[in-house]
């Protein structure tokens, strides 16, 4: 797997660096984001910046930059001196407690942004939830990384119109959507999930908070029966921990 040939020859030059260090640096989180969702690199796995700035032809500014990222969301762990391991897939507490958490807060986000968002959000909203349709649409694994990234933006975006900053940050701070990815994608739980979101995005647009109350309380509720299986059978079946890792060659 390697990244688009543009950028092929950035590698090492550091004079080009700053200047598409921040496209290269996302091009490599979303490679690294698919690969991880969809289990290609393995729970335990660990992960060096030579190797992966090898794969994809760029130098390791990028790279770094992607799994600091990574790190930041709790997807990746760090050992100082010693390099990152993917992060184990989360326990069945964990995901239970996530789901009390959303269910609490999300719906009062959605709420409350019905209450200030203007046109030009609603249309963001409605963006994203089109890109993920087509996503689904296209239906190829290469789309797995693509999708939980939209899917925390439509979530964030809504959090960030809520306008309430001790809501935002502990929600923020879940990191739920990239986690939840781990555990199950599926185009059909991709479907219902944009039905869904719209149902939210109707809301907001209408200006009903009790409507985006309801529909945001209505899709966390499903998401969390979608997934309750799936966090059983992780429990079931543990991940490797580092320490017995294998090192990724992705």
């Amino acid at each position: 797997m390697a990244l688009k040939t543009r950028t092929a020859h950035l590698a090492g030059d550091e004079q080009d660096e700053p200047r598409t260090k921040r496209s290269l640096s996302d091009e490599v989180y979303e490679s690294l984001i698919t690969q991880l969702v969809s289990l290609e690199i393995p729970p335990g796995s660990r992960l060096t910046v030579d190797t992966l700035a090898r794969t994809f032809g760029v130098s390791q500014t990028p790279v770094r930059a992607a799994l600091i990222r990574l790190q930041t969301e709790g997807l990746i762990v760090g050992k100082h001196n010693a390099g990152f391991w993917v992060a184990p897939i989360p326990t069945e507490k964990y995901f239970s407690e996530t789901y009390l958490m959303r269910e609490l807060l999300e719906p009062e986000a959605a709420a409350l942004a019905a209450d200030n968002a203007r046109a030009d959000d609603v249309r963001q909203l409605r963006e994203l939830c089109s890109q993920m349709e087509q996503l689904v649409l296209e239906g190829t694994k290469k789309n797995y990384g693509r999708f939980a990234i939209l899917d925390d933006a439509f979530h964030s975006t809504i959090i960030t119109l809520s306008d309430n900053g001790i809501m935002k940050h502990v929600l923020e701070n879940l990191h739920a959507h990239m986690h939840l990815f781990r555990l199950r994608y599926h185009a059909s739980v991709a479907e219902e999930a944009i039905e869904e979101h719209k149902k939210i995005v109707d809301g907001i647009q209408n200006r009903d908070s009790s409507a985006a109350r309801a529909a945001m309380s209505a899709h966390i509720i499903s998401s969390r029966n979608r997934m309750i299986p799936f966090y059983h059978a992780s429990t079931t079946n543990p991940p490797a921990m580092p320490g017995a890792a294998r090192e990724s060659a992705q």
